[in-house]
């Protein structure tokens, strides 16, 4: 199935939008071995119980890591089944289902933290995207949303960084939505962390 980015408006012709066959779990391997998740574990704070959300899990990195953080619950979607069986072997005890950033299938307020890294560009509209990610945010948490870029990438993240307008799109889309935002730039990811200034309870 062909997919379109609210970046170019064009369709995306890459094994990474939603890998499948052999080309598909070669991009999986490439993307567990080069991108560097742990850097956004920082920015997301987990803290003891709390659940979490990552959408776009891919071939389970950031998944494998965010076990080792105290969380209650760690769920996933991403639209690749190949991915899924992927991430499976890394994922311990985490919930990884079928799904994109506009249609998660989670019910209303499920987590405290929601995580996507290297997605977003790949979203087919933008907006739709961040709703579905704040309709399953509960009161009091967060959103971080991650991609290609920061403050010393290497060449491929450099080819993929966003222009600036398509950046502020993504900030003032968040800041519609929560409370406050704040843009990071770490190594090799540009990151928008947005929060829900309501009392949790």
């Amino acid at each position: 199935m062909a997919i379109k980015s609210w970046v170019t408006g064009g369709t995306i012709n890459s094994p990474f939008a939603e890998p499948s066959g052999l080309l598909g779990r070669l991009a999986g391997r490439f993307m567990f071995y080069t991108n560097r998740q742990d850097e956004v574990l920082s920015v997301l704070d987990v803290r003891p119980g709390e659940h979490v959300l990552e959408v776009g899990y891919g071939p389970g990195a950031l998944i494998r890591l965010l076990g080792r953080t105290g969380a209650g619950r760690i769920c996933g979607v991403d639209p690749s089944p190949d991915m899924r069986e992927q991430a499976a072997r890394r994922a311990g005890g985490a919930d990884l289902r079928l799904g994109t950033a506009s249609d998660t299938g989670f019910p209303d307020d499920s987590f405290d933290c929601v995580v996507t890294v290297n997605t977003v560009a790949l979203w087919p509209d933008l907006g739709d995207g961040l709703r579905e990610l704040r309709r399953v945010t509960r009161r009091g948490g967060r959103v971080v949303i991650a991609w290609h870029g920061g403050t010393d990438p290497g060449r491929i993240a450099r080819s993929l960084r966003l222009p600036e307008d398509k950046l502020a799109r993504i900030e003032e889309g968040l800041s519609e939505l929560f409370d406050e935002v704040k843009r990071h730039e770490l190594k090799s990811l540009t990151v928008f962390a947005a929060r829900d200034g309501s009392a949790a309870g």
